[in-house]
C-alpha cells in the first residue's frame, strides 16, 4: 500500500499555514489556528475521519477571514495530495450523522472532478467566535480544494452549533469510508482508467 501522507505550506502576506496529513492514521490531531471553534471543527474532522492531522495557522495581517479561508484551502490541498492518483480506494461514500436535534448528510465521490453543494442552514450571524459567512466560507474552501464531488447538507436542526458540528462529522465519516482501501479494487476505481 502506498504511503498516503502529505505536507503543504501556504505562506502569503496574509497568513502562514502548515498542514500535515496521514490518511491512514488513527485520528490524532494537533490544531492551532488561534480561533477556538475553528480548532474544534478541524479536530472533529480529523478524529472522525481517522486521519492524523496537524495544522499550524498564523495570521500575518490580523484578518480572521483570511486565516479561516487559507486554513481550509491548505487542508483541502494536503488531503488531495495525500490521495495521490486514488488507486485502490473505495471512492464513493455516504454518511448521515446526528447531533442532538440536528442531522446532516454527506455524499462523496473522490473523483478528481471538483463540484460541491453545501447547505448549512445557519440562522444566527455568529456561532461561538466565528461569523456565519466565515463558517460557510470555511466549508466552501475546504470542499472545493478537496478536488472531489461532495454534497453536504444539514437536513434539519434548531441549534446552529449542532448543525455545523453534525455537518463536519458527516463529512469526516463519509470521507473515512470513501478514502479507505478496497481490497477488491485493483488500480483506479473508474471505467476510464483515470480519475
Amino acid at each position: 500500500m502506498n504511503i498516503r501522507k502529505a505536507t503543504i505550506s501556504r505562506n502569503t502576506k496574509e497568513t502562514s499555514i502548515n498542514v500535515s496529513v496521514n490518511l491512514d492514521g488513527s485520528g490524532n490531531t494537533s490544531i492551532k489556528t488561534g480561533i477556538n471553534f475553528l480548532d474544534h471543527l478541524i479536530v472533529s474532522f480529523g478524529k472522525h475521519s481517522m486521519m492524523d492531522l496537524k495544522v499550524n495557522a498564523k495570521s500575518n495581517d490580523g484578518i480572521e477571514h483570511h486565516l479561516i479561508e487559507d486554513t481550509a484551502i491548505t487542508i483541502g490541498l494536503a488531503i488531495d495530495k495525500a490521495l495521490g492518483n486514488r488507486s485502490g480506494i473505495t471512492r464513493f461514500s455516504y454518511a448521515s450523522v446526528p447531533m442532538d436535534e440536528s442531522l446532516s448528510e454527506a455524499s462523496i465521490d473522490l473523483v478528481k472532478r471538483p463540484f460541491w453543494k453545501l447547505t448549512l442552514s445557519i440562522k444566527r450571524n455568529k456561532i461561538e467566535d466565528i461569523s456565519k459567512e466565515d463558517l460557510e466560507h470555511f466549508f466552501q474552501s475546504l470542499l472545493q480544494n478537496l478536488n472531489s464531488c461532495i454534497h453536504l447538507t444539514v437536513k434539519y436542526g434548531e441549534n446552529d452549533h449542532h448543525k455545523v458540528e453534525s455537518a463536519i462529522k458527516s463529512l469526516a465519516v463519509a470521507f473515512r469510508s470513501a478514502c479507505s482501501q478496497d481490497k477488491k479494487q485493483k488500480g483506479i476505481p473508474s471505467t476510464k482508467g483515470s480519475m
